[in-house]
């Protein structure tokens, strides 16, 4: 073998070693994600609990705990100092076993009987029971069985963010809520951790709560979509980052894994991805305050569609 043969045998050889360290270094930072998860019973099966349908349901929430923040981040986030924890999101994610996903926004005001709680607002059953209660509650509500669940918490919610660089968002007005910590000018702009918790969790507009669930499913959608783009993926200085954030903010149930959150985040992700406000009639004054009530009609053909693998009927569509 001459000289020139050997040089590129050694190069050929070197750079098919670098390529093995790189998969098994990916390999390793996947199966460290996925054991670092943190897990718990979220979906325990009970008596009278609906029978699984076609497809797969998630229960997506964003929950309002402070636990491990310091005063300095309750600060920076403009969380305020309340303890325990509500659920300041809630998300149902339908993923078919062929068509559209869809993802429907249930108003945390809705109201609903709450297992062993009589009629509460939605969010009060994380309050009461934790996850197994909220997924009870939102069963009993919907008629779904639920098969996935995630949460995330304020905290965790603003480092995936700042681990990603960022999420450009385009604002058309200004927004302004001191209570949420938000001061944002109009135009396409990258919101950090805190300015995107903010951004999520401002009723201080319009619509309040119906223009905030179309916040979080926008802003849902645009992280997931940068987290799935080769900018992030491909780009060590985002990758690593990102896969040590997320098993620290995120809470999963005991049989979910990482691949069924990527699963997810792709369904997220997706162009064909059907977005929507739990259909709503009206709203009255309760003795839990202000609630908002379901419309009957329209929310039992949202969910017997999404139960049957078949397409929501359009004039149930709302607040996309």
């Amino acid at each position: 073998m001459t000289r020139a043969g050997a040089r590129r045998g050694g190069l050929g050889r070197t750079i098919g070693i670098i390529i093995v360290i790189l998969l098994l270094l990916v390999v390793g930072m996947f199966v460290y994600a996925d054991f670092s998860l943190k897990r718990t019973n979220a979906l325990p099966d009970y008596s009278g609990r609906p029978a699984a349908g076609s497809g797969t349901n998630w229960l997506l929430i964003g929950s309002d705990s402070r636990e491990g923040l310091t005063q300095a981040q309750k600060d920076q986030l403009a969380t305020g100092d309340s303890e325990g924890a509500r659920t300041d999101t809630i998300l149902l994610l339908h993923l078919p076993s062929s068509g559209k996903p869809t993802l429907v926004s249930l108003l945390r005001d809705s109201y609903v009987d709450i297992p062993g709680n009589g009629k509460n607002k939605l969010n009060a059953a994380f309050a009461f029971g934790g996850a197994p209660l909220l997924q009870q509650t939102v069963e009993g509500a919907t008629g779904l069985h639920i098969d996935h669940f995630m949460e995330i918490g304020f905290a965790g919610f603003a480092n995936v963010v700042d681990s990603i660089g960022g999420v450009n968002m385009c604002i058309d007005k200004p927004m302004v809520d001191p209570k949420a910590g938000l001061d944002l000018k109009p135009g396409c702009q990258d919101l950090t951790g805190a300015q995107a918790l903010g951004y999520v969790r401002t009723r201080a507009t319009p619509a309040a709560d119906l223009d905030r669930v179309v916040h979080q499913r926008q802003f849902l959608a645009a992280v997931l979509s940068k987290v799935t783009s080769a900018s992030v993926l491909a780009n060590p200085f985002r990758s690593v980052p990102l896969v040590s954030s997320v098993p620290s903010a995120l809470t999963v149930n005991n049989g979910d894994h990482l691949w069924h959150l990527m699963s997810m985040a792709f369904a997220l992700s997706s162009k064909d991805l059907v977005t929507t406000t739990v259909p709503i009639s009206g709203s009255r004054g309760t003795n839990v305050g202000s609630v908002v009530i379901w419309d009957k009609d329209k929310t039992t053909r949202l969910f017997g569609a999404l139960k049957t693998d078949a397409a929501v009927p359009q004039d149930v569509l709302s607040g996309q």
